[in-house]
């Protein structure tokens, strides 16, 4: 953790040495001190030091420079760090106008020039106005902000982002936080411009996209060979885990995500019958540790980046990512899971990433205090979600189409959802319309059977209706069933096209699909289990059979 700093200014290099002597002397262990001769040099350093999160305790500044007065300074300083302590130095002539400063920059002391002895003259004034400004410091957040407008698509666009691959970053509305107000105002930014990522270096992105931002925190390295043993597309669990024992195993192994890693697991707030963890984990702290485990290994990550189409030409596969890059690989394995079902509702669409969200989006569960949340969905997701949120919202409101939530979630959840007061069930309900001005307000909801309307008050909306494949994107001859999940193994011989397709003396490997070297785990797959622990159980299974595969195309 960087030390607050203490800024001293004077353009007569001989007193300023004397200060920066004295003050290191007394203060070097718990504040940085850093000087200059030049004003503008010192007025140019704040704003990057602003945008960095550094700490500024205290302004010493010498009042008769040529470039600007000491008071002037120290009231363009205050619009920058307006709870540090100002210094004056000044000379008995200068008093008049250090008295004057007092009430003009809110001056806490003026020094006369010299002041030796330090120890009775300099270090107990010193002192005061350090114990004073240690009792209102609160350390600004170190890392990446994130200024924007709480019910802005984009905002939320860039907080999940930010959030599902765990990189830490603090969030400030321009609407309710002044810290995110000034840093616009200081970097002479608008509105306009929302929203605004200040990174670690001091820069900033305007409105960015979010490969923009993947690339200024690391997180979209080169492709680093020419060919790879097994390239990953998709970083859920069975992805993870796929590039865990692919990597531990000596294989050249890539994991291609297009968005965050982790998958539909990686949202949930706790993972409650996850093998060796009886107290539970959450699907952030689970996702932590299967990258740690898997880069330790020597798997490659490539974030956020898209496939849009695989190739196969002479026993090699040719992945083609989204900006056309091509990647070389001997086998692939398809994880790239499941999206959530969009709510095809009059005006859902409207407030989607303001109001209505999909999935657990626990980005914006602090938005929720103290307000009136509705969940859609009666699965083990919306369960989780319900309880996580119940933490931060007035009341939390479950709707299903179902009398119960017996044939769809877990007893351990409904146990927990009936000993929790503000969560409430709403059966046989589904929603009719949502309304609302810039972000969603109002519900309507609608009883089945009835067909009885009523209108609510909604501050947020979070859906959980099922699960599609992520499979669209999909140009290969690979079968897929009705529902677009892929078929793998023996169910391929099920399909009239199968024979046409496969060309192989031996059947498909268990998790094989019908072009030989890719194979499928996970969600994506049809009839997988749907559960954390079968993903990852397949994610590992899948690397035997690539093994297979890969000796008998030596």
């Amino acid at each position: 953790m960087n030390l607050p700093i203490i800024l001293c200014i004077d353009d007569d290099a001989q007193v300023l040495r004397a200060i920066v002597r004295d003050l290191k002397a007394r203060y070097r262990n718990e504040y940085r001190i850093i000087s200059t001769t030049v004003v503008q040099e010192a007025l140019d350093s704040l704003l990057e030091m602003k945008n960095k999160g550094e700490t500024i305790a205290m302004f010493i500044s010498d009042q008769r420079m040529p470039d600007m007065d000491g008071v002037a300074f120290l009231e363009k300083a205050k619009q920058f760090y307006p709870d540090a302590r100002r210094v004056l130095l000044t000379a008995y002539s200068d008093t008049d106008a250090a008295i004057r400063a007092i009430n003009t920059v809110q001056l806490d002391y003026y020094l006369v020039k010299p002041w030796d002895p330090p120890e009775e003259k300099l270090y107990p004034i010193i002192n005061e106005l350090l114990d004073d400004w240690q009792n209102i410091h609160h350390p600004d957040f170190k890392g990446i902000k994130v200024v924007g407008y709480q019910f802005s698509r984009q905002s939320h666009a860039v907080k999940d982002f930010l959030a599902g691959n765990l990189i830490p970053y603090q969030w400030l509305d321009v609407q309710t936080n002044e810290e995110g107000k000034r840093l616009l105002s200081l970097n002479n930014l608008s509105t306009q411009d929302l929203p605004v990522v200040f990174l670690e270096d001091g820069g900033h992105l305007v409105n960015p996209a979010i490969i923009d931002i993947a690339r200024k925190v690391g997180l979209n390295p080169q492709v680093k060979h020419d060919v790879y043993d097994v390239v990953i597309i998709g970083a859920g669990p069975a992805g993870l885990a796929a590039g865990v024992y692919g990597a531990s195993e000596g294989l050249k192994t890539l994991l291609i995500e297009r968005r965050a890693p982790g998958g539909q697991a990686g949202t949930s707030s706790r993972i409650e019958n996850y093998l060796g963890f009886p107290t539970g984990l959450s699907g952030a702290e689970l996702t932590r540790r299967a990258i740690a485990q898997a880069t330790r290994l020597g798997t490659e990550f490539i974030t956020p980046q898209s496939v849009k189409d695989i190739r196969q030409k002479d026993g090699y596969n040719k992945i083609i990512l989204e900006d056309d890059t091509e990647i070389n690989t001997r086998s692939v394995i398809i994880t790239t899971g499941v999206d959530y079902r969009k709510l095809e509702t009059q005006g859902i669409a409207d407030f989607t990433g303001a109001g209505v969200y999909y999935g657990a989006a626990m980005t914006e569960a602090a938005a929720c205090t103290d307000k009136e949340v509705y969940i859609v969905g009666g699965g083990n997701s919306a369960g989780q979600a319900a309880m996580y949120l119940s933490k931060f919202a007035k009341n939390v409101y479950i709707l299903i189409r179902k009398e119960d939530l017996t044939s769809t979630m877990s007893a351990y959840l409904i146990d927990q959802i009936k000993g929790t007061p503000n969560i409430h069930l709403r059966p046989r309900t589904e929603i009719a319309s949502a309304a609302g001005n810039e972000k969603l307000e109002r519900l309507t909801i609608s009883r089945i059977g009835t067909g009885e309307t009523t209108e609510v008050t909604a501050d947020a909306l979070y859906v959980f209706i099922g699960a599609k494949p992520f499979t669209d994107w999909i140009a290969l001859n690979i079968i897929r069933d009705e529902k677009g999940f892929i078929e793998t193994g023996r169910e391929l011989r099920n399909y009239d096209s199968f024979p046409k397709i496969w060309k192989q003396d031996r059947d498909p490997y268990l998790l094989e699909t019908s072009c030989p070297g890719i194979f499928a785990a996970g969600d994506v797959r049809a009839r997988s289990m749907n559960r954390v622990a079968a993903a990852v159980g397949e994610g590992s299974m899948a690397i035997s059979f690539v093994h297979k595969y890969l000796a008998e195309v030596k």
